[in-house]
C-alpha cells in the first residue's frame, strides 16, 4: 500500500509551506474538503488517491474503503486499529503521518502523508536490486520503526516492500497497519491467526502455531533478501506450494552477497522462532550487534539524521512519477457501493472520524 506529504522532524507538516498558504485548522474534515487528482494504487482493500485539500496548497494520499466490503470481510476492528496506530505513530519519523479520517454513508477515508518517492517495491523492480549499503540504510530505519511498535505491544504483521514508502526527504515511512495487533508484549504469544502476505509470512503463522513479534523479524529477513538479491527467497507455482516452501525449503544465497548480509538473513529466517534473531531470549543476540550493521550509528538513525541514499526528484508537489503508470493514468473516482449500509451497521463506525492536532495549526 502507498501512503504519504512533506515532513519535518520538528513539525511533520509545515516544511514546504509558502507564506501565501492558508493555515490548516484543527476541525473535522469531510469528503467535500478534498479534490481527488490521481489514482496512486488499488488493491483488495480499496484504493489510494492523490488529493488536494481545497483552498490549501497541500496534497495527501487518501485511502478509500467501501464500508460494505469492510463489513463483509469482518474488518471493522482492523480498520479501527489501523486508525489508532497511525494516529499513535505520528510522533515517529518512520511511520506514515495521519492527517485525518472521515466517512460518508458508504465509504471510509484515511487522509495521510503523501510520500511522493513511491514504495520500495517500485524501486527494487526499477533498479533490479539495491546495493548492500542502500539496503542497510532502509532496513535500519525499518528496524527503528519496529522497535517503536514492539515496545508498545504492537505487532505489525505486514512488513513488505510495498508497505515501505520513500518520503519526500528520502527517509522511509511504514504504511498500512490493518494487520496490526496490539496489547501484546514480547514474552506473550498470540493465539494462532493466519494473516499476512504469503511471501512474507513466518512458518509459525502458516502452521497455526502461537507466535509473537518475532514474525516481524522474519518478514524483515525476506525484505532484506529482496532488496539485496532482487527476488523473493521463496516461490511457488501457486500459493499452496509457496507456503510449503516457506516452511520446508532452505533459502538459496547468491555468491555476490557478502558473508555479513548472508549471515544476518540466515538468522532472521530461522524457521524455529526461538532461534530467530529478534525473538525473545534468542541465542542469536541483538540485531544491532550483527556484523553487517557495524558502523551504523543507531542513535543518529533513530533521530532521522542519516543521509538517505536517494532523494526523490519532484517537479512539483503533485508529481506522481514514482508511482505505477498503470494506476496514475486512470481518472480517480469513488466506486459506488452496491447496496446502502443500514443504520445498525453504520453504528459500527462510530468514533472513526478523527483529526490529528499535530498536523494542524
Amino acid at each position: 500500500m502507498k501512503i504519504q506529504i512533506k515532513i519535518n522532524q520538528q513539525d511533520p507538516f509545515q516544511r514546504g509551506r509558502n507564506a501565501h498558504q492558508r493555515k490548516i485548522r484543527f476541525r473535522e474534515y469531510g469528503i467535500d474538503d478534498f479534490r481527488f487528482l490521481t489514482l496512486l494504487g488499488r488493491g483488495s482493500f480499496g484504493k489510494v488517491m492523490l488529493a488536494e485539500l481545497i483552498n490549501h496548497d497541500c496534497h495527501f494520499a487518501v485511502k478509500c474503503l467501501k464500508k460494505e466490503t469492510v463489513i463483509e470481510d469482518d474488518d471493522v476492528e482492523s480498520i479501527m486499529i489501523e486508525r489508532k496506530v497511525l494516529a499513535y505513530g505520528t510522533s515517529h519519523p518512520f511511520i506514515c503521518k495521519l492527517f485525518c479520517t472521515f466517512q460518508t454513508e458508504s465509504h471510509l477515508f484515511f487522509s495521510m502523508e503523501l510520500c511522493s518517492g513511491g514504495d520500495l517495491m517500485f524501486h527494487v523492480q526499477k533498479e533490479g536490486k539495491f546495493s548492500e549499503n542502500k539496503a542497510k540504510f532502509y532496513s535500519s530505519e525499518m528496524i527503528c520503526a519496529l522497535w517503536f511498535l514492539h515496545k508498545r505491544g504492537i505487532i505489525y504483521r505486514d512488513l513488505k516492500l510495498d508497505n515501505v514508502m520513500v518520503a519526500n526527504d528520502g527517509h522511509i515511512r511504514l504504511v498500512d497497519f490493518g494487520m496490526c495487533v496490539g496489547k501484546m508484549y514480547r514474552e506473550e504469544f498470540l493465539p494462532s491467526n493466519f494473516c499476512g502476505t504469503p511471501e512474507y509470512m513466518a512458518p509459525e503463522i502458516i502452521k497455526g502455531i502461537k507466535y509473537n513479534h518475532s514474525v516481524d523479524y522474519w518478514a524483515l529477513g525476506v525484505v532484506i533478501y529482496e532488496m539485496c538479491v532482487g527476488t523473493s527467497p521463496f516461490n511457488g507455482t501457486d500459493e499452496d506450494e509457496l507456503l510449503w516452501n516457506v516452511c520446508n525449503t532452505e533459502v538459496h544465497y547468491p555468491k555476490f552477497l557478502s558473508e555479513q548480509v548472508k549471515n544476518l538473513i540466515v538468522l532472521l529466517l530461522k524457521k524455529n522462532p526461538q532461534e530467530r534473531l529478534g525473538s525473545p531470549n534468542s541465542t542469536a543476540g541483538e540485531i544491532v550487534q550483527q556484523s553487517w550493521y557495524h558502523g551504523v550509528q543507531w542513535d543518529m538513525v533513530e533521530k532521522c539524521r542519516c543521509k538517505p541514499p536517494f532523494i526523490p526528484q519532484l517537479a512539483h508537489d503533485a508529481d506522481v512519477s514514482y508511482f505505477d503508470q498503470y494506476f496514475t493514468k486512470e481518472i480517480p473516482c469513488i466506486t459506488p457501493c452496491e447496496k446502502p449500509i443500514n443504520e445498525n451497521d453504520q453504528l459500527l463506525f462510530q468514533g472513526f472520524n478523527y483529526t490529528n492536532h499535530r498536523m494542524t495549526e
